[in-house]
């Protein structure tokens, strides 16, 4: 009877501790499943030569030959280990290879033009602004995150001290154009809501995810801040394994923290929630997967696939910019995680645009479309070159600069200048025009100022014309009968001019007459 009290004593102060760590113990299943699918090849075939070994010393013993047994067992263990090593060399190699490939499960390779999407602030003018408007909050800054849905910057700042959560939400609008900027922030209720993600103890945040829901984790760097009538809501997108010897990830939701009662929800209906509930790792992840779209040997060798452009005007944040759609695909997804991309090697043209909605229903792998750009661009760092050389009256002094160029739909890019604190103008491209890059020069709202070199056929280019068709027939009409002067020449009028300036000698002829 004691024996059962001390066994079932020990299962019950087990099932507690494990309980308890649940948190923990998530961590460790989830590392040891990664080194499982790297080492499962490799130990099972050391473990064959090694039970292969066993038996063959047991036959030896049963039959009385036990002459060279014990060599022959250590050949087979030696013979074990060695195959083994090789086998686990090229298990790591093949199976990250394999891994790609299952992250291009859903990937597609279009000619397609990129759908078109809306211009927003930077994400360096963003970070930029979050601090001059936190007022008197004494906490750190965690996580800067833009929230499409609203066109706001979502900020998310730390209380000071190992046993605290968060202090305030604060989400802020930073305008392209115009003069809104309102902003609200938003506190949380330090006593009840008092975990955070990087938190100690029963603080932890990671910690209260894994004890509603086990087995899944997630990025910080994934995790935001909305406003809802003054409550704080932190979003959590989460992450799920998936396979045996290949392990990949997969979406499972998101985890909802209220930042006034504490309380927190795991869900997988993701349709409410105010911005976005696809992982942005798990988008890059997939982006990075685009190096196995051709066989292994152009993996290996890194002759297909494509990588984040990493030079000029992006550093800092040169991957998956959030941008909302515009126009004719507005209702379509809402937005995406977008990237420009550049071939693997020394070459640093942008030829291709991957987009991962920033909203997905369901387990799987979201969709991936790589748009290829027909014409391409050219790097983000000689862009930026070419935008002071062409508009070097705007372009740079004092603070301004070049911020981000990224995709805004076709075979568009978009620059912004001025400084972390006003955006003052944008400049827009379409790649190399019969061998010149075409780009205009607008105001931050959009309108058109001028253009170096408009493409032909391109809005800017009709609005030019229109422009100047305008200044002709304004300078026509004011030869014609401005001030008591000479009659202007009429012979570089066309014939739509001349009626239109006959309608107006008719009308101020019938005025004239009235008035009489």
């Amino acid at each position: 009877m004691g024996r059962v009290w001390r066994w079932g004593l020990t299962l019950l102060v087990a099932g507690f501790l494990l309980w308890y760590a649940s948190y923990c113990t998530t961590v460790v299943v989830w590392e040891l499943r990664k080194l499982l699918a790297w080492f499962a090849l490799p130990l099972l075939a050391v473990a064959c030569c090694v039970a292969t070994g066993l038996v063959v010393r047991q036959i030896r013993r049963r039959t009385g030959r036990s002459l060279g047994g014990a060599h022959t067992t250590a050949v087979l263990v030696w013979l074990g280990g060695v195959f083994g090593l090789v086998l686990a060399v090229g298990w790591l190699v093949y199976g990250a290879y394999l891994q790609d490939r299952a992250y291009m499960a859903t990937a597609q390779i279009v000619t397609d033009p990129v759908p078109t999407l809306s211009a927003r602030s930077p994400y360096l003018v963003g970070e930029a602004q979050a601090a001059p408007h936190l007022g008197d909050v004494t906490g750190e800054i965690a996580d800067i995150t833009y929230l499409p849905d609203s066109d706001r910057f979502g900020t998310l700042v730390e209380r000071r001290g190992w046993l605290a959560g968060y202090e305030v939400g604060l989400v802020q609008e930073v305008p392209l154009g115009g003069s809104g900027r309102s902003q609200e922030r938003c506190p949380f209720d330090v006593e009840k809501a008092d975990a955070r993600i990087s938190g100690w103890f029963g603080h932890n945040l990671g910690r209260k995810i894994s004890a509603v829901k086990r087995w899944v984790r997630f990025e910080a760097d994934d995790a935001y801040v909305t406003c809802s009538n003054g409550t704080p809501v932190v979003v959590v997108p989460l992450k799920r394994q998936t396979g045996v010897l290949v392990v990949t990830e997969r979406p499972a939701g998101v985890a909802l923290y209220d930042g006034r009662t504490g309380k927190l929800t795991v869900t997988t209906d993701t349709a409410a929630v105010p911005g976005p509930s696809y992982p942005l790792s798990l988008a890059a992840r997939q982006r990075e997967g685009t190096a196995a779209v051709g066989s292994f040997s152009d993996w290996w060798f890194e002759r297909s696939g494509w990588d984040a452009s990493e030079d000029g005007a992006n550093e800092g944040n040169e991957s998956e910019f959030t941008l909302r759609y515009g126009g004719a695909a507005a209702g379509a997804a809402g937005s995406a995680y977008v990237t420009p991309l550049t071939p693997q090697g020394e070459a640093s043209s942008v030829v291709a645009v991957s987009r991962v909605p920033t909203r997905h229903q369901g387990g799987a792998l979201a969709p991936m479309t790589v748009h290829r750009l027909d014409p391409a661009w050219s790097s983000p760092k000689a862009l930026v070159a070419l935008i002071k050389a062409e508009y070097r009256d705007v372009c740079c002094y004092n603070d301004d600069q070049v911020f981000e160029v990224v995709p805004t739909g076709g075979s568009t890019w978009t620059a912004t200048i001025g400084s972390e604190q006003n955006i003052r103008y944008r400049v827009e491209g379409r790649g190399p025009v019969e061998g010149r890059e075409a780009t205009c020069l607008k105001a931050a709202d959009g309108a058109l100022i001028r253009c170096a070199y408009a493409a032909p056929g391109s809005p800017e280019d009709q609005e030019l014309k229109r422009r100047e068709q305008q200044k002709q027939q304004d300078e026509a009409a004011k030869g014609a009968g401005g001030g008591g002067g000479a009659p202007g020449d009429l012979k570089g009028l066309t014939d739509e001019q001349l009626a239109e300036l006959q309608r107006r000698l008719g009308d101020e002829f019938l005025r004239r007459l009235k008035s009489g």
